[in-house]
């Protein structure tokens, strides 16, 4: 895949690509503000089937400081499983983070949220099913922006932890 750079108007996730010569490919579409699933509305832009369109969700933790808020990233047709989660963060349980804690942690508006290059970075658990497919779509740091790149450097560059996160 080779690397396509976000010279103009680039977002953190694509600077961290940039800077850590991870190659990618950036995807943009219209972004429709009334669309019901952000996520389902890329697959479809992108003719993609939207299991391969990974979606990223903020759980809280209920521990302190830098542990209170996980990125869990999985397929948008599926949904987070919280008790995976939890059992994936070895925690007891976890319930969705508040959007505007979601927004202040990561430095990115929902809908936009991208797993790389947030402003706080937090513990991330990818879905197993990522590594079934040769790439996979991740929000670009906007809405109407979509990064396809490996799994294994989606995982490498997140240091997240592969688990069966998602349920139907």
């Amino acid at each position: 895949m080779a690397k396509k750079s976000a010279a103009k108007g680039g977002t953190p996730a694509t600077a961290l690509l940039d800077r850590t010569g991870t190659p990618y490919r950036l995807h943009a579409y219209g972004h429709d503000p009334a669309a019901a699933s952000f996520g389902l509305e890329a697959a479809a832009a992108l003719g993609v089937e939207p299991a391969s369109v990974f979606k990223t969700l903020l759980v809280a933790t209920g521990l302190p400081g830098a542990e209170a808020l996980a990125v869990g990233v999985v397929p948008v047709d599926r949904s987070l499983d919280l008790k995976a989660m939890a059992a994936a963060l070895g925690v007891k349980k976890v319930e969705m983070a508040d959007p505007a804690a979601a927004e202040r942690r990561t430095g990115y508006v929902v809908g936009g949220i991208s797993p790389l290059g947030q402003r706080n970075p937090s513990r991330t658990v990818l879905d197993a099913s990522a590594f079934a497919l040769d790439t996979v779509y991740v929000s670009g740091g906007r809405r109407g922006l979509d990064i396809e790149l490996a799994p294994a450097d989606l995982s490498a560059l997140t240091q997240a932890v592969s688990a069966p996160i998602a349920s139907t």
